[in-house]
């Protein structure tokens, strides 16, 4: 059985799984009271962030990389259009766009706005950060008004990396448009979602809590 250790991030592992119908455990780790004292999870990870994962003696790290592996060990799916099919450039730049361009950009201004110390937190670092996140979005806006999902008509692996970004970007004080705001609830819709925010219980919290503005 695959083991994914941590949320953040590992919510996408966990959101492809259930649609793919994968058997697997979720097995947390307590990143704010530190990793050292976790002999388990360092053997998997030495360098002690989240998600990684176990499968037999396959062990990974980085959500996208293991998205991938998934799809590519336990396919074909649906879920990953073939390199022939119309719909894989538009499926293989999402795919990356929302951690590389998105997700990652974000973090970074989370850092800034809320973990910096108070002189420091209006910096350049974290004002480039937010317009990487804004131009990236500006390609994701532009998909969703020609089609429903970012490959195309099909709902693929490229919409569990970008949702989950778009959802850490409205965290963070973007204010995400019609288009987006549709798109979120379509691909939150889905079963394959509900069953991961089931399952992920402090990333069910975090998704569904309130912040200000909404």
């Amino acid at each position: 059985m695959i083991t994914v250790f941590g949320e953040g991030r590992g919510i996408r592992v966990v959101w492809l799984l259930e649609e793919m119908g994968l058997p697997y455990r979720l097995r947390p780790v307590d990143l704010l009271t530190g990793v050292k004292n976790d002999p388990e999870f360092l053997a998997i990870n030495p360098a002690g962030f989240i998600p990684a994962i176990q499968d037999g003696d396959v062990k990974m790290v980085e959500s996208i990389a293991i998205m991938e592996y998934l799809m590519a060990r336990y396919g074909p799916t649906p879920l990953a259009p073939p390199p022939h099919d119309p719909a894989f450039p538009a499926y293989q730049q999402f795919l990356h766009l929302g951690e590389a361009g998105m997700a990652a950009s974000i973090y970074f201004v989370f850092g800034a706005r809320n973990l910096a110390p108070e002189a420091e937190r209006n910096n350049w670092s974290g004002r480039q950060a937010q317009a990487v996140f804004d131009s990236r979005l500006t390609l994701v806006t532009r998909q969703l008004a020609q089609s429903p999902y970012l490959a195309g008509d099909i709902y693929t692996a490229a919409d569990i990396s970008v949702a989950y970004a778009l959802k850490q970007g409205e965290k963070n004080g973007v204010a995400l448009g019609k288009a987006e705001l549709a798109y979120m609830d379509r691909v939150c819709a889905r079963e394959g979602f509900r069953r991961a925010l089931k399952t992920c219980h402090s990333t069910r919290a975090w998704w569904t809590r309130r912040t200000a503005g909404e």
